[in-house]
């Protein structure tokens, strides 16, 4: 049996989601025609009004509404520490593990020249700006722990030498609760490196 032609628009339409395939987005699909219409509705219209309104801010270029974001609009934020990272995601989830009160800076990428992503997709132009405006003294490199983000953390930390900023990099390791025995030999490796004096 074959979908109507319309249903067959929104199937393709779902499948531009990441992760989503023919069978996840056939049952999607079913579930907003047949269970949830006004789901689909309110879906529909909010992201619409996202795709349409939604842009980025002008000094960290993570995703708002507004000129300026809500981080970078705080006057509360430390504005001499300034944290790189990847996506509006990354700045995320940072955001929700708390801890961190400088600014940030979202490279939307990270390099990769096979996929033909240079430095000049980056933003960095937008990046010496900032550096300029907020006189950074500390840089936290927290691109993704890939090859791709290690290139780029490696690229922008020779970019930012000359500045006389400090440099630091997110330590990686061990999670809080696991279990050696199951942790990877990379994620062991990177752990020893980035240890720390025992203060008990």
């Amino acid at each position: 049996m074959a979908f109507s032609p319309l249903v067959d628009q929104l199937l393709d339409a779902l499948r531009v989601l990441p992760g989503v395939g023919p069978k996840t987005a056939q049952r999607m699909a079913m579930h907003l025609l047949e269970r949830d219409r006004d789901g689909g509705r309110q879906l529909a219209r909010v992201l619409m009004q996202a795709a349409e309104d939604v842009g980025y801010c002008q000094r960290c270029r993570t995703l708002t509404e507004q000129p300026l974001c809500e981080l970078c609009e705080s006057p509360r934020r430390e504005d001499r520490l300034l944290c790189i990272v990847e996506s509006p995601g990354d700045m995320l989830a940072i955001e929700e593990a708390g801890g961190f009160r400088g600014r940030y800076f979202v490279l939307h990428g990270h390099l990769s020249p096979l996929d033909g992503i240079g430095p000049d997709d980056l933003g960095l132009d937008a990046l010496d700006a900032v550096m300029e405006q907020a006189g950074v003294d500390e840089v936290i490199l927290a691109t993704n722990p890939t090859v791709e983000g290690e290139a780029t953390a490696h690229y922008l930390a020779q970019q930012l030498k000359p500045r006389g900023v400090t440099l630091s990099r997110l330590a990686y390791g061990v999670p809080m609760g696991g279990e050696l025995e199951y942790v990877d030999g990379g994620t062991l490796s990177r752990a020893f490196m980035g240890r720390q004096p025992f203060n008990d």
